[in-house]
């Protein structure tokens, strides 16, 4: 987390948390989600605005992190902005020479393999878990078809509670109240 974001958290402790205004859709592009947006429905549903300011994304991809219950969040100053996500937490892009780098620039390994019933392909890591970047799905399955990968199979239900991530915080904070 940024030395800045640190400062700001320990000036102003008790600052709310915000719901819904930032997605996260399933080839790592990030959304902003005004009231207007928002009151059209989901964010797989009305996505908002995406984001193109590459200093913001950066921003973003430094301060983002999952809460002990498994809601992924961007930490903007003392304010934690929790993440709808379209899929999964993380997107993974395939570089050429095999590696794994998620959509904000970490490099992972790889730990599993998995796929679900539409197949659609996902990677768990050390980092965690996300979806494979629909670019890179050819060459997921030449590391497939070579053996190097082996998919286990799972159903799309089930992704979250296996993997301990919560798609919609808004959801389940309107849930909790």
């Amino acid at each position: 987390m940024d030395d800045l974001v640190q400062q700001a958290m320990a000036k102003w402790p008790n600052v709310p948390d915000c719901y819904g205004w930032l997605g996260l859709d399933a080839r790592g592009d990030w959304y902003m989600r005004d009231d207007a947006v928002q009151a059209l429905g989901p964010f797989t549903k009305s996505k908002g605005s995406r984001l193109v300011h590459e200093k913001l994304i950066a921003f973003i991809g430094r301060n983002y992190a999952p809460d002990k219950q498994g809601q992924w969040f961007f930490q903007n100053g003392p304010q934690r902005v929790y993440v709808e996500l379209e899929a999964t937490p993380w997107i993974w892009r395939l570089q050429p020479d095999g590696s794994i780098q998620s959509h904000v620039g970490h490099l992972a390994r790889m730990q599993r393999c998995i796929v679900d019933e539409h197949g659609r392909l996902y990677l768990d890591t050390e980092q965690g878990f996300g979806l494979v970047h629909t670019q890179d799905v050819l060459q997921a399955a030449n590391l497939i078809e070579a053996g190097i990968w082996v998919p286990q199979e799972v159903l799309t239900r089930e992704l979250p509670e296996r993997f301990a991530y919560i798609r919609s915080p808004q959801q389940a904070q309107k849930i909790q109240t």
